[in-house]
């Protein structure tokens, strides 16, 4: 049986993911929820803005592929980051530089997907919307 394009594709994948992965200390539960919610966001906003038209990031609420490429650019800079603080990590010899700065990341991501799912009319928390009302405005005061 002869070596086909599959196999070496495969590998050469493979070795990327595994190098990547290195870089950033290994694959964890942290990084891995981290990807979970980026992804969550990114399809709930795609949502928002495609099935809804109520997205906040654009005039008319609808999709825009500048939008969206904005939101892929802030997710590899957040991811950028995490390298940055997972070599810290190494750097200095411990694990929690990465783990706050993931977790830091975790819970914007999560205000993000709270926004969005109140955005489709998904009922939210009184107090819950308070806060991200008050988030919202403290963002709008930044920008």
């Amino acid at each position: 049986m002869g070596i086909t394009l599959k196999q070496p594709l495969l590998a050469a994948v493979g070795s990327f993911g595994a190098a990547v992965v290195g870089l950033f200390g290994g694959w964890d539960g942290a990084l891995m929820t981290l990807l979970i919610f980026m992804s969550v966001d990114y399809i709930s906003g795609l949502t928002v803005a495609g099935v809804f038209k109520r997205s906040n990031k654009t005039a008319n609420g609808a999709l825009e592929s500048r939008a969206g490429m904005k939101g892929l650019c802030r997710k590899g800079m957040i991811l950028f980051i995490v390298l940055i603080a997972a070599r810290l990590d190494m750097l200095v010899n411990t694990t929690y530089i990465k783990d706050a700065v993931v977790i830091a990341f975790i819970a914007n991501e999560g205000i993000s997907i709270l926004e969005n799912g109140a955005l489709m009319g998904i009922p939210i928390n009184k107090r819950l919307q308070k806060a991200l009302e008050l988030l919202q405005q403290k963002e709008g005061e930044n920008e």
